[in-house]
């Protein structure tokens, strides 16, 4: 571990908190584990804020929005900055900057950690005394590995009746897989919890019971009735730590004693390798054990030049290492985005090298622009400070960026490099949304281009054939943000229905048609008349016409004019108006008037001509299919196959994953699977998911076949 003496050269001697001091993490957990109170108690307990602020109260700094404050939960990340000093250890009274980011544990959130753990150094993950690990636990923990975050666990809510540390600590390892050693112990659980046994030091942390506060704590003596445990889980832990630390294994097997500074440097590098996870436990709502963790954040969390360079790619993606340093070029990724009512548009930047300073320049590598900095910013969540320079390692946002999304890459015009962006996962659910009102219309447009562009996992597009606006997302909870949003911030009002399907209609045997078209009025008439034969297709082939006039009984000019009324025809079939796919036509007679017949004669004749085929071809309705493939955990497999077959679904295969998960695929009509993302989550307690893609059409049944056609709002063009 450094010490203050041997600072790395890459640091300016202008900034004051140098990169080894310098802390990036991020909080993440299953929804209602205690994240934003555990936070809350940071900025409290490292004097950001002088009172601390409540989830349950609606006065949480760090949820900011109203429908966060209304609802209890985090909906969008949050980032905070404070200082901490650690009071023992290598790093004793050195005061270290940690950036903390709190993020969502509602998985229609996924985006908001997805992004916060790409930019994030370290991160600790909280979970619950009572209930341990949990479905969105092994979510966030999968989303931890993806990006190679090396993390603490916080075992929160140790006040809680039915509160068991030994076995939140099982279930990591049973349900994660992750090497979990407890570094504290708790003395006590539920309404006995007096303080912490820290195993490094072997001394106990009693808390002082008139300060409610948890400011005020005394290290004493391990109790007697807990030294012997206490004994046993330090043993266990330096075994644990032989395998990451040969010199400390050496040390251990001779028997010698081993310093507190050399078990901190063996759990520092252990956390560093992802394969080992210290565990502190706690009680946020009580404030206990915040401290701990914080001192364990500064001593076994990385700085960022623990960690490997972040990889860029040049136009000729070539792979170039961007380092932490501070006389380097700037490069940095614009992580997220936020529209702020007082300084517009906010850009979540975390600057990986160079210094940055307010009036430079950036240049877009994705839009080939540059884009100037107007001011630099400091977040501690709903307030902002104003800061000159920016360093490496810093997070950090930029005001004046205005062609800026998700993931972009913002550095030196001679860089040229983009960094790799976080990926995230396609919408699941759809809608669509209606402006109550005309002049509704423009506001829409323009708020949900800028919903768009702070949160990647939503969409919007509109359906061409029906005309309306589709929004899409990650789930209901998430769209009924978003419209609450439209309606607070934007001041839209908009109605929300669920989408209309693209039903299609086609034919299944061959049939004649005849369509004629005679306007006499006195003067010059109309005149068209045609004799049609309609055939069944081969599925996919599309639609053909096929002329076979012979002796002229239709001229050649009408012959354009009689097939695009044939494919305007096709366009609204006859039994629910829908398009018609996969027919073939073929032209084989007719008749002309040498005055009266024109072009639209001859249209219309084709018009009148494939209704009168296609009624007699046998039609039916077709609906979409969807290709779903779920994968859950194999005790809630039963109950998604009947779901599946509830839900007119036919299964495809059933194979067995690793880890005890399942895999199902099925096909299911598109009609039934609206809701699925939120059903799926119930009926696998959230720890199930699926992807859909587009198959194919097949038959309505004839059971929803009326339903359908009275829904269809094309069923007066199948009537004319």
């Amino acid at each position: 571990m450094p010490a203050t003496a041997d600072l790395s050269p890459v640091n300016s001697p202008n900034r004051k908190y140098p990169l080894e001091y310098t802390r990036n993490i991020g909080i993440a957990a299953h929804i209602d584990a205690g994240k934003t109170t555990t936070t809350e108690r940071v900025l409290f307990y490292s004097g950001v804020v002088h009172k601390i602020g409540e989830v349950h109260e609606g006065t949480a700094v760090t949820d900011w929005m109203e429908q966060e404050r209304e609802r209890g939960i985090t909906i969008t990340s949050a980032a905070i900055s404070c200082q901490w000093q650690t009071k023992f250890g290598p790093y004793e009274g050195i005061e270290h900057r940690i950036n903390i980011i709190d993020t969502p544990g509602h998985v229609d959130f996924t985006a908001e950690v997805e992004r916060s753990l790409r930019v994030l150094d370290g991160a600790i993950g909280v979970f619950c005394a009572v209930a341990g690990v949990q479905p969105q636990s092994e979510t966030v923990w999968r989303q931890m590995d993806k990006y190679h975050v090396p993390r603490l666990a916080f075992i929160n809510k140790m006040d809680r009746t039915g509160a068991d540390f030994y076995s939140a600590v099982d279930s990591i390892r049973e349900k994660l897989g992750g090497n979990a050693h407890p570094i504290y112990l708790p003395i006590g659980a539920e309404a006995e919890l007096k303080g912490l046994i820290d195993l490094v030091g072997m001394r106990a942390a009693i808390y002082d019971e008139s300060d409610a506060s948890g400011v005020a704590f005394n290290w004493e003596e391990i109790p007697a009735d807990m030294q012997e445990k206490a004994e046993e889980y330090r043993e266990s832990l330096i075994e644990a730590l032989a395998d990451f630390d040969d010199e400390l294994a050496e040390r251990y097997l001779e028997g010698a004693e081993l310093s507190q500074d050399e078990i901190r440097r063996a759990i520092r590098k252990a956390t560093l390798s992802l394969k080992f996870l210290g565990v502190i436990p706690g009680s946020a709502f009580k404030n206990k054990g915040v401290q701990m963790m914080m001192d364990a954040v500064v001593d076994y969390l990385p700085c960022p030049l623990d960690l490997p360079p972040m990889k860029a790619y040049d136009d000729d993606e070539k792979e170039i290492d961007i380092h932490p340093d501070d006389s380097a070029k700037v490069a940095g990724l614009a992580f997220k985005l936020w529209s702020d009512p007082y300084v517009g548009k906010l850009v979540f930047y975390r600057l990986y090298s160079g210094t940055l300073n307010k009036g430079t320049a950036l240049y877009n590598p994705r839009t080939r622009k540059t884009e100037r900095v107007s001011r630099l910013m400091v977040l501690k969540a709903d307030t902002r400070e104003d800061i000159e320079t920016a360093y490496s390692g810093d997070i950090c946002a930029l005001i004046g960026v205005k062609d800026v999304a998700t993931g972009d890459t913002l550095c030196d015009r001679d860089l040229d490099i983009q960094l790799e962006p976080p990926s995230f996962p396609e919408p699941v659910i759809s809608m669509s949304v209606e402006p109550n009102s005309k002049a509704d219309q423009e506001k829409l447009s323009m708020a949900l281009q800028r919903l768009k562009e702070e949160d990647p996992t939503f969409n919007v597009f509109t359906d061409e054939e029906t005309g309306q606006t589709i929004i899409a997302g990650m789930g209901e909870l998430h769209l009924e943000i978003i419209r609450d949003r439209l309606f607070r911030e934007f001041k839209v009002e908009a109605n929300a229905g669920k989408p209309q399907i693209a039903y299609r209609e086609s034919i299944t045997q061959a049939a004649d048609g005849e369509g004629k078209f005679v306007r006499q009025s006195g003067g010059r008439g109309q005149y068209g008349h045609a004799v049609i034969k309609i055939e069944p297709n081969e599925k996919g082939k599309g639609v053909e016409i096929v002329n076979e006039i012979v002796g002229g009984s239709i001229p050649k000019e009408y012959i354009k004019p009689l097939s695009d009324g044939i494919m305007e025809a096709s366009s609204n079939g006859t039994i629910a108006g829908y398009p018609v796919i996969d027919w073939k036509v073929r032209i084989v007679d007719g008749s002309f008037h040498e005055v009266d017949s024109s072009e639209m004669a001859f249209k219309m004749a084709g018009i009148f001509a494939f209704k009168d085929a296609m009624g007699k071809a046998a039609p039916q309705l077709l609906e979409p299919i969807m290709s779903v493939e779920v994968t859950t955990p194999d005790e809630y497999q039963g109950d998604i196959v009947g779901d599946i077959n509830r839900r007119r679904g036919q299964i495809q295969s059933m194979e067995a994953g690793r880890g005890g998960v399942a895999i199902i695929t099925a096909n299911i009509p598109l009609e039934t699977m609206f809701g699925y993302a939120t059903d799926v989550r119930s009926l696998s307690k959230g720890r199930a998911n699926y992807a859909m893609t587009p198959s194919h059409f097949d038959q309505v049944p004839s059971s929803v076949l009326n339903s359908i056609v009275e829904s269809s709002p094309h069923k007066n063009k199948a009537r004319s």
